[in-house]
């Protein structure tokens, strides 16, 4: 046994992992990696029979994870969790799509699918630790809690998606490029021997909408979806009628392009009514919000958030983030005041508060129809 201990690794088969696992290899610890099948194409009724799986399903990764492994000596297996997959990210992808919202779905399965199928198996397999890839540092507060804080290079920096981890979860997870700059990873996988991995291009679409078609995938998965809700109302702010749309699922907050509506000037999507099937069209400057309210809370950094506090939220991935007070209410969820206007606030989305770098928790950002 290791002085350093024993890790479970999630190797994908991609750069990031690869050097997750084979860095920790060679700083002592007892490495163990697993690949994690977590969808197909015939599962999740994407109509895309014959072509080639792509991103973490594919089998090309899977060889190239075990082939790593096997060349540094280390056991490698693969995890079938496509059922634990389908059933919750898959679903919750359409719900939500259905409920007016816009999801995303790589939170719910890093944090709710991924990291629990990992600490199941790593408890199984009698390891000390979880790693993963990710682009983000792991801490623990004086007060005793683990906490996300943004790794290194802002430009891959992935704490935004890391705020739903639990505190079981969170003290027993590794996250060594949290220190370092993606150029540097590529340079340790040329080092290490891996010439064609560090010129592996990267996936960036979700794995089960390979084509980034969500509208299809909604229309393939959900029978007669498009009959039901073609033919609704595009409105104004104050409800009159601007003409039909083909659905409200198949539109976005800040949606400006593919509407099929012309005002000889640009408008965007500023709200959608599932209960009515309405969309609401609006200028730029009515995507613009002062407050929010989030649910789904998860807190991080501190067990409490004091009325007021004042913190960095970000609404989206890449967004800049934007000065906030945060106002707890009794029903669990939270108020987020802007100092300035926020633009494009999308329910579904992941809101995220930051102190300085450090993750204090985040939620899920509700629905609150103006109509």
């Amino acid at each position: 046994m290791s002085r350093k201990g024993k890790v479970l690794v999630a190797m994908s088969g991609g750069i990031d992992s690869t050097v997750t696992a084979l860095m920790l290899h060679h700083e002592g610890y007892e490495v163990v990696g697993i690949t994690m099948k977590t969808w197909d194409y015939a599962a999740s009724g994407t109509g895309a029979k014959g072509k080639k799986e792509t991103g973490c399903c594919n089998l090309d990764s899977f060889n190239d994870a075990r082939a790593a492994a096997v060349e540094h000596g280390f056991p490698h297996y693969i995890l079938d969790i496509r059922d634990e997959f389908g059933d919750f990210v898959i679903d919750n992808f359409v719900d939500e799509y259905l409920n007016g919202r816009t999801p995303n779905p790589c939170v719910l399965c890093n944090t709710h699918i991924k990291w629990r199928a990992l600490l199941k198996r790593a408890d199984a397999m009698n390891c000390d630790f979880i790693a993963t890839g990710h682009y983000a540092k792991v801490h623990q507060h004086e007060n005793g809690r683990h906490f996300i804080s943004k790794g290194v290079d802002e430009t891959k920096d992935q704490s935004y998606v890391l705020w739903g981890l639990q505190q079981d979860l969170l003290q027993r997870t590794l996250l060594p490029l949290g220190g370092y700059r993606k150029t540097e990873i590529r340079q340790m996988a040329l080092d290490y021997g891996y010439p064609e991995l560090a010129k592996k291009a990267e996936s960036y679409e979700i794995c089960f909408v390979p084509d980034n078609d969500y509208r299809g995938f909604l229309k393939r998965r959900v029978d007669g979806l498009e009959e039901r809700v073609n033919g609704g109302n595009f409105v104004n702010k104050e409800g009159k009628v601007l003409g039909q749309h083909k659905g409200y699922p198949f539109y976005t907050i800040g949606q400006r392009k593919g509407l099929d509506i012309t005002f000889g000037k640009p408008v965007f999507v500023t709200e959608i009514v599932p209960e009515t099937n309405t969309v609401v069209l609006g200028d730029e400057e009515d995507l613009n919000k002062t407050e929010m309210k989030v649910g789904k809370i998860n807190l991080l950094k501190y067990d409490t958030i004091t009325p007021g506090m004042e913190a960095i939220t970000k609404i989206r991935y890449k967004d800049k983030g934007t000065l906030s007070n945060l106002f707890p209410n009794a029903d669990g969820t939270v108020t987020v005041r802007f100092y300035e206007d926020a633009k494009g606030i999308a329910p579904g989305q992941s809101a995220v508060f930051y102190e300085g770098d450090e993750v204090i928790g985040g939620g899920i950002i509700m629905r609150q129809p103006v109509l």
